[in-house]
């Protein structure tokens, strides 16, 4: 009876112990989030001071000669890792977007000062280039339980929320642009020998062939019908992030440059 008694006692002290580590687990969890969010914040404010505000005089250039655009010259200064920015308005979608060609997935888990977050940033592919018109700009970003990076993304697996977010904002440095969400669909990472469509073989300049391969293959799995096919030329905006329907699973929005 007594080694009975003292058997639940551990049990007891183990389940508490195991409580107590799981709530501090999410406390910093949330905590690192809330702070992650703090900063960000801070970039979307001098995002739009800067574009607000009186431009200085300074002529700012990217590395291939495109003037920068003056609501993004601090955050160029800042880091020169910075390609763009993402926005799906009403949503908390509003971020900065990196690229680094020589360690595509840097920014996996940093931030915009180069410093280890869990959260990461979004990050485009090596291969994309936003200035090739004929590219699948492919966008990557975590799905974060606390909604942040491409946690919303998820919410285009729904026509009602899509038929009222239909456009995404993603400017380059130098140009403001708008694209057209064309399909939504589940997927997940393929064994190499399986004989299936796998979207993330399209980053980059696609020819005419691909294109129109990838966009038939993307309607046919879509949650629905947008009813919108894009023509060659048309650049793509691909945004992928984790979903959990399946090992290795991926929750894909692609979208059609509009403007």
């Amino acid at each position: 009876m007594e080694k009975k008694k003292w058997v639940m006692n551990v049990v007891i002290i183990a389940c508490i112990l195991v409580f107590v580590a799981s709530g501090l687990y999410l406390l910093r969890y949330y905590m690192g989030a809330k702070h992650a969010q703090s900063e960000l914040d801070e970039l979307v404010e001098l995002r739009n001071e800067s574009g607000s505000g009186p431009d200085d005089g300074e002529v700012l250039t990217t590395p291939t000669g495109n003037t920068i655009m003056k609501k993004y010259k601090k955050l160029y200064k800042k880091n020169s890792d910075l390609i763009g920015w993402v926005q799906i308005k009403d949503t908390p979608i509003d971020y900065p977007v990196m690229q680094t060609k020589n360690d595509p997935e840097y920014y996996l888990h940093r931030n915009f000062k180069k410093e280890e977050d869990v959260n990461g940033l979004l990050f485009i592919d090596a291969k994309s280039d936003v200035q090739d018109e004929n590219s699948n700009v492919m966008l990557y970003g975590h799905h974060m339980k606390s909604g942040m990076m491409f946690g919303h993304l998820m919410d285009y697996q729904t026509e009602a929320f899509y038929k009222k977010h239909k456009t995404v904002y993603f400017d380059t440095l130098y140009e403001e642009r708008e694209y057209e969400v064309v399909a939504a669909f589940y997927s997940k990472i393929y064994k190499n020998n399986e004989d299936v469509f796998k979207y993330y073989n399209y980053p980059g300049h696609v020819s005419k062939k691909q294109f129109e391969k990838y966009v038939t293959n993307i309607k046919k799995l879509s949650q629905y019908d947008t009813k919108i096919t894009p023509k060659y030329g048309e650049q793509l905006l691909t945004m992928v992030t984790c979903a959990y329907h399946t090992e290795d699973g991926r929750f894909v929005v692609v979208a059609r440059r509009k403007k």
